[in-house]
């Protein structure tokens, strides 16, 4: 049987929320359980000493900024910025662990030994870019309020996504809502949020990194990827959207007086027009180059839309809630823009949490720079262009002197959970639920089982939940499914063989010394390296399938043969029951245990297990009779007693 290969060393971030908010349902059910449910497997895989699950509260930027001013206007919060921003990251914490989602270090990047660590490693990465030569001082426009008499931060300016195409609901002063990148002058009809005007331009003085000059290399990592079976292939397309050359649009009927207003410009470009789709696309070498068309065609009156491509990736900003940049060339008073922050952040929480562990001021290099070691990111399909783009060339400068090495992480992107049929958002028109208020219709381990099995690994999938469907009907509730095949068929083949067991063995809790059927152990290998392969892949909903079948075979199993048993009763035969019944709850358990690991661990009391007996893969093939040992009882099982369950509330609805 073909089996993966696993690093000896993981390391896991999850999508950093804001520290505007609690987390609501996208948050836990889009990202945060599919890391915690595979830094759970990579546990039981490689040992739990091997793996290290890191994320934070996203403490500065914009949003945090404007969501305080507002909320302070208005008279519903009293206190700093920072007791704003722990406020949310507290609520954070809480609604993490009451979702059995358990990281190593829940960090804070402005605050505790998170914000410590942060600030440390911020100042080192700046240094580093530039004396590497990476970051450019950019005069570039900035929007102004002239009302109000201040500059704009980004989500203080809202309009329209000026890239081709974009279907983004909301639009902000250089990027959208969907994560296209662009220059403020390019957003069309902006108004302030602050007076409700339309601001004006003004120059600001800014540090980029030039990504463009990346580009070649980038389009190697991409390559890298598209070969690479740990990485979804939308991923990659997304990717080589961004990679394509400058280019604008217009409409076809505009290409004489384009050509007329580029003329004797030295701008070099190829016109591909296509009358039948009434468009026409100018593409450019450089970004300089159609930077420099598209003022020509500005100032021409000619209507022009951009296309996708690599744009200068702004470091810095002049916002003051932020973390604060090393006074260089210069320029002084500047803050790091939130993003580029955030990319690195992840290595700031392990720093903190390996310190707070004892260990060495360099030891997370052997989680970040090893060759043994990997790095997992589970994130947005939004946020793909900074972390598998931005974050490559931003690595890739910081790596030119060779005393860190920085592996590229493994970006794992889930799509869309929709909310019904509309993508939900905090800052749209459809407002998600909260995470917490969800806990008050549904467990944790239902919801986990839930989010885990949707197939956002292929395709944005609605979220249904039917105590919030605006259409009620009288069909069952779309949440219960996935969690129904541990209740219904694991909790009852487990009920099966443990009572069973104790009304045929007259009162004694040994387990029978008998070797497990060869059929039998055959199938719990197979399924033990089908599920290892799919969790490789990141192959979740597939995961979840092949366990249903898992579980239906072993409820079928259990049952036909015991009801023989009753029929014709043979003490081999029964013995014969009980050992291959007990290897086959042994497998599922511990291949449940990273989605349910609360119900499992209740198996697990009754089998008379320990931690590293059941779930620890050094023990995976082994029987249950060469892990537990001769003699090994079971714990007794009293009535009515189940192991997977449901909230009592919902055997009503």
């Amino acid at each position: 049987m073909d089996r993966p290969n696993f690093p000896k060393r993981v390391l896991i971030t999850a999508g950093m929320p804001y520290g505007s908010k609690e987390l609501h349902f996208g948050h836990i059910g889009g990202v945060f359980v599919h890391a915690d449910v595979f830094a759970r497997f990579m546990k039981d895989r490689i040992g739990e000493e091997n793996v290290v699950f890191v994320s934070g509260t996203d403490c500065y930027g914009s949003p945090i900024v404007e969501k305080y001013r507002t909320l302070v206007d208005s008279g519903e919060f009293d206190g700093s910025i920072v007791d704003f921003v722990k406020k949310n990251h507290d609520s954070q914490l809480e609604t993490l662990d009451n979702y059995l989602i358990s990281p190593s270090l829940f960090g804070a990047s402005a605050f505790g030994i998170g914000g410590e660590a942060h600030a440390e490693l911020s100042r080192e990465v700046f240094e580093k870019l530039l004396a590497s030569g990476a970051l450019s001082a950019l005069s570039t426009k900035q929007f102004y309020d002239e009302e109000r008499g201040t500059f704009l931060n980004g989500r203080q300016v809202v309009g329209r996504c000026p890239i081709n195409g974009c279907k983004s609901e909301q639009a902000y002063a250089d990027e959208c809502s969907l994560g296209h990148q662009y220059f403020p002058e390019e957003l069309i009809a902006p108004v302030s949020t602050l007076s409700g005007d339309r601001p004006v331009l003004k120059e600001v003085k800014n540090w980029y990194l030039d990504i463009e000059k990346f580009a070649p290399y980038l389009k190697e990592l991409v390559k890298r990827w598209e070969n690479d079976p740990q990485v979804r292939p939308f991923l990659t397309n997304v990717c080589k959207e961004s990679l394509k050359d400058p280019a604008l649009y217009t409409k076809a009927e505009n290409k004489p007086a384009v050509e007329s207003a580029l003329k004797d410009s030295g701008i070099a470009y190829v016109c591909d027009a296509d009358e039948q789709k009434n468009n026409c696309r100018l593409v450019f070498d450089r970004l300089k180059d159609r930077e420099a068309a598209c003022a020509l065609l500005a100032r021409n009156n000619i209507r022009f839309r951009t296309g996708k491509t690599l744009v200068p990736f702004r470091i810095s900003g002049n916002i003051e809630w932020g973390v604060g940049i090393p006074e260089a060339d210069g320029m002084k008073d500047l803050t790091f823009w939130v993003w580029p922050e955030s990319l690195w952040a992840p290595v700031s929480f392990t720093k903190a949490y390996l310190k707070s562990k004892g260990g060495s001021a360099e030891e997370w290099k052997a989680w970040w720079c090893d060759d043994d070691a990997k790095v997992y990111q589970f994130i947005g399909e939004d946020n793909i262009y900074f972390y598998a783009l931005a974050e490559g060339a931003l690595f890739e400068a910081l790596n030119c002197d060779g005393r860190w090495n920085l592996k590229m992480p493994t970006i794992v992107p889930n799509k869309h959970i929709l909310f019904f049929n509309s993508k939900a958002s905090s800052s749209g028109k459809v407002k998600p639920p909260m995470a917490q208020e969800l806990l008050e219709h549904y467990s944790p381990e239902q919801l986990r089982a839930h989010f885990f099995g949707l197939g956002l690994d292929s395709a944005s999938v609605p979220f249904q939940p039917k105590p919030y469907n605006p259409q009620p009907t009288n069909q069952g509730d779309p949440v219960y499914k996935e969690w129904s095949m541990f209740t219904n068929f694991l909790n009852r083949a487990v009920r099966t063989l443990f009572y069973s067991f104790q009304k045929y063995n007259n009162g004694d809790q040994t387990v029978p010394n008998v070797a497990v059927s060869a059929d039998i152990s055959e199938k719990c290998a197979q399924q033990i390296v089908d599920y290892e392969n799919a969790m490789y892949r990141f192959e979740f909903s597939r995961v979840s399938i092949m366990l249903e079948e898992f579980f239906k075979f072993i409820n079928r199993t259990l049952s036909d043969r015991m009801n023989a048993l009753q029929k014709d009763f043979e003490e081999a035969a029964f013995k014969q029951i009980v050992a291959d019944g007990l290897q086959l709850i042994k497998t599922a358990t511990a291949l449940s245990h990273p989605i349910a690991p609360k119900s499992t661990e209740t198996v697990r009391e009754y089998l008379g297990l320990t931690e590293k007996q059941l779930y620890s893969w050094d023990n995976i093939f082994k029987s249950f009779g060469e892990i537990a040992g001769k003699a090994h009882q079971l714990k007794f099982l009293e009535p009515k007693t189940d192991f997977f369950t449901r909230p009592s509330w919902q055997y009503n609805s």
